[in-house]
């Protein structure tokens, strides 16, 4: 049903392309319901004032999935390891807060898609051995 050649960089690469993906959608989406854009029109959503500080800081950490795309692909074994667990930790637990806090259906629905995959990536990398950190494709 899966074919899966066993490269851990191209699959981890494929999951940060697939949660970043989840994140442009539901942000796209809740531009498209009435409240939720009132909301940031207004400048304030789930209690939170949407200022330019408060949306810098969300930059740098919606820049974690994105650069995860390429450096899931080129770092070294060891440090690909251990920057894929820490990102899909930050990523996965700032998405379970912000769900906790509550949302749109769509919302939810986007945020089950993104908290399971950070932990598909946290459990890919957390268990990648050396033996098998090289790509296993055939030239």
């Amino acid at each position: 049903m899966f074919e899966w050649n066993g490269d851990r960089k191209q699959l981890l690469s494929v999951l940060w392309i697939f949660l970043t993906v989840n994140y442009i959608y539901c942000d796209i989406f809740s531009l498209h319901h009435a409240e939720t854009l009132q909301a940031f029109l207004a400048g304030k959503i789930g209690g939170m004032e949407l200022t330019e500080e408060f949306l810098l800081s969300f930059a740098f950490i919606m820049q974690i999935p994105m650069l995860m795309i390429v450096l899931s692909r080129f770092l070294v074994f060891k440090l690909n390891k251990y920057v894929n667990i820490a990102a899909a930790l930050i990523t996965g637990s700032i998405q379970s807060y912000t769900l906790y806090m509550g949302g749109t259906l769509h919302y939810v629905f986007f945020s089950i898609f993104e908290i399971t995959t950070a932990l598909i990536i946290l459990y890919f990398a957390s268990t990648w051995k050396q033996c098998n950190a090289q790509s296993t494709r055939s030239a």
